[in-house]
Order: structure tokens, then C-alpha cells, then sequence
């Protein structure tokens, strides 16, 4: 599988905004990709990825270039379109981003689901991802992938 993450542009950014989740997710994920293009402009160490298998839009990933002040770097959102969902991409997208995070001063990677996100849940522990607590922080589940990855 090919898939592809390139930066949101001015080519770009308004099919990303069409991209959407099945209704029955929206509890799970409930800010459109508009919300983190607009948010982008004023977090500055937010970088957006538009996701392509060749040349078509499947999803979208926000996180975080610049370590935190714990050496940490953050996965705010990875999103499949509903119509693409179920096919690989989002381990497929995630495979892609860990290798672009790799090359970052990263002590580790840390990404939150909502507890009831089994979806997510499963695709993180698949690629590694520990969780820091069984309980909620702040209403999602918090993991972590590696030290010095």
C-alpha cells in the first residue's frame, strides 16, 4: 500500500475540510478538519498532513514537530474519511508518520483517544503504543511510544 502524507496547502486545504467521519464516530471524534486547519494558525508547532493512497485524499494527521518541554511529541489527530475506512490506511498513515517523527528531537511520541474509541485503542497497541494509565486524563486514554525512539 502506497499512502502518502503531504502538507496541507492552498491546494489542498479545502477538499481536506470534505473529508468526514461516520456519523456513529462523531462522539469520538468531534472537531472537523476545519477546526485543526484553523487552530493550526495559531499553534505554531501544529503540522497538518493531508493523507493520499496515490492520488487520492483518504485522511488527515495533526501533531507536533517541537518536542514539549518533557522531550515528548505529540499526535493531536489522525482521521480516515468514512468512505475509506477499513482498508488500512490509518496503520498504514501512522506507519508513515512514525517514520517522519523518527528524525525528530523526540524522547517519545504521545498520542490520546476517548476511552470508547476501541478503533483507536487497537491500532495504537498494534503499533507499539503503551498506555500511561488505564484511567482517563482529561477524557482520553494517554499513550506512549518509546524513550529516545
Amino acid at each position: 500500500m502506497s499512502i502518502a502524507l503531504r502538507p496541507v496547502s492552498a491546494e489542498n486545504w479545502y477538499e481536506c475540510t470534505q473529508l468526514k467521519v461516520k456519523p456513529e464516530q462523531l462522539a469520538v471524534f468531534p472537531a472537523p478538519v476545519v477546526y485543526w486547519i484553523a487552530e493550526s494558525r495559531f499553534v505554531e508547532a501544529f503540522e497538518l498532513r493531508a493523507v493520499y493512497s496515490g492520488d487520492i485524499l483518504v485522511g488527515f494527521i495533526v501533531f507536533c514537530a517541537k518536542p514539549d518541554e518533557d522531550g515528548n511529541c505529540w499526535i493531536q489527530a489522525l482521521m480516515i474519511d468514512d468512505e475509506h475506512q477499513g482498508k488500512g490506511y490509518g496503520k498504514a498513515a501512522m506507519q508513515r508518520l512514525l517514520e517522519t517523527m523518527s528524525r525528530l528531537q523526540c524522547r517519545r511520541i504521545m498520542v490520546g483517544h476517548r476511552p470508547d474509541n476501541q478503533i483507536a485503542d487497537q491500532l495504537y497497541a498494534s503499533l507499539g503504543f503503551q498506555k500511561i494509565s488505564e484511567e482517563a486524563i482529561d477524557g482520553e486514554i494517554i499513550r506512549l511510544l518509546g524513550n529516545n525512539i
